[in-house]
C-alpha cells in the first residue's frame, strides 16, 4: 500500500489507541505533553548535546554513555545519549511522569522496569539513519527477557516535529505479528541505511512502510517486533526524540524500576545492570567506543 502519515489529527481515545498497537503493532498518542512541557524537555536535551560535544568522543559513566561520532569536517556529532536520567532531573521527571504509567498500565500493567532511556538526535546529513531492524534483537542477554511480544512497549515523544523531511521513523505495520524475524545482526543498525534488501530478506516490502508523523509532544508506542527504520534528516534542524523502553517486571531480570502498582519507583544510589555488561567492573568514567 502507499505511504500514509500515522497522525491523526483528532484524539480517538486511549482505547482505540491500544486496539491498533495490538493489531498494527504501533499506537499514537496526540498531545502527550503541551508544549511548555517539551520547552522544558527541549532545554534539557540541549544541555546533555553540549555535554556530549564537549567530551568530543564517546563518553560513559555507569549506564549514562554519550553516543559521539565524527561529523564529515571531523568535529564530534552527538547522535544519542543513554541513560540521560541518572544526570539531568527533567529527563528523569519525563520517564516517571504518572500518564505513561497510566498508559501503559492497560498494555503490560503497573509494575514496571525500565530497559531504555535515550535522547536521540538526528542532524541534517546521513549518520543519523537507522537500518531496518526490529529493537528485540537488543534485547540481550535473550534469557533476561521473557514474553517479550506482551511484556514490552517502546515509546518515543516528540521534542521536534517527526515528519519524512526530518529522518523520521518507517513502520512496516503487522510485521511484529511474526516474532523474532532474525533480521541481520552483523552491523550496528545506527549510521546504516534502510535497504529494502534487508526487508526482501524477510518476506517484507518497502511498499507496505507508512511515515510516522508527530507534532512536538506526541507520543508513539510500537512493539519490540515492529520492524521499522528511518532515513536522512533532510530539515534545517536536528530532529530530538525521547526513547524510553518500559517492560512487566516479572518478566525482566535487568533495568530500573520505573513503577511499582503504578506509582513511580525514584532511581537508587546503585545503578542497575541494564545493558552495559562491565557495570560493576568498571563503572567508573572512561572514554570509550561508541
Amino acid at each position: 500500500m502507499a505511504s500514509q502519515p500515522l497522525r491523526r489529527d483528532e484524539p480517538t481515545g486511549l482505547t482505540a489507541d491500544l486496539a491498533q498497537y495490538w493489531r498494527d503493532g504501533y499506537a499514537i498518542v496526540p498531545d502527550f505533553f503541551d508544549a511548555d512541557e517539551i520547552a522544558e524537555l527541549a532545554a534539557a536535551t540541549d544541555q546533555l548535546y553540549a555535554e556530549g560535544l564537549a567530551h568530543g568522543s564517546s563518553f560513559r559513566h555507569g549506564n549514562l554513555f554519550y553516543n559521539v561520532a565524527e561529523r564529515g569536517d571531523g568535529g564530534p556529532l552527538v547522535r544519542m545519549v543513554q541513560w540521560p536520567s541518572y544526570h539531568q532531573p527533567a529527563l528523569n521527571r519525563v520517564r516517571l511522569d504518572q500518564r505513561f504509567a497510566d498508559l501503559l498500565e492497560p498494555l503490560i500493567g503497573g509494575d514496571l522496569k525500565q530497559i531504555i532511556n535515550q535522547v536521540h538526535w538526528k542532524a541534517p546529513g546521513s549518520l543519523g539513519d537507522f537500518a531496518w531492524h526490529q529493537d528485540s534483537k537488543s534485547r540481550r542477554p535473550a534469557q533476561a527477557f521473557r514474553n517479550l511480544a506482551t511484556s514490552y512497549v517502546q515509546t518515543g515523544l516528540a521534542v521536534d516535529a517527526h515528519n519524512p523531511a526530518s529522518g523520521g521513523m518507517r513502520f512496516i505495520p503487522g510485521s511484529h505479528l511474526r516474532g523474532d524475524l532474525r533480521m541481520n545482526c552483523s552491523t550496528h543498525s545506527l549510521g546504516a541505511a534502510m535497504k529494502n534488501t534487508a526487508l526482501d530478506a524477510v518476506g517484507l516490502s518497502a511498499s507496505d512502510a507508512v511515515d510516522l508523523i508527530l507534532e512536538p509532544g506526541d507520543l508513539a508506542l510500537w512493539s519490540p517486533y515492529l520492524v521499522h527504520g528511518s532515513g536522512s534528516n533532510r530539515s534545517g534542524h536536528k530532529r530530538r526524540f525521547y526513547i524510553n523502553g518500559y517492560v512487566r517486571a516479572e518478566d525482566c531480570d535487568r533495568g530500573e524500576w520505573a513503577f511499582r502498582d503504578g506509582r513511580p519507583v525514584p532511581l537508587g544510589p546503585v545503578p542497575a545492570l541494564v545493558h552495559y555488561e562491565q557495570l560493576h567492573e568498571r563503572p567508573g568514567p572512561h572514554y570509550a567506543d561508541a
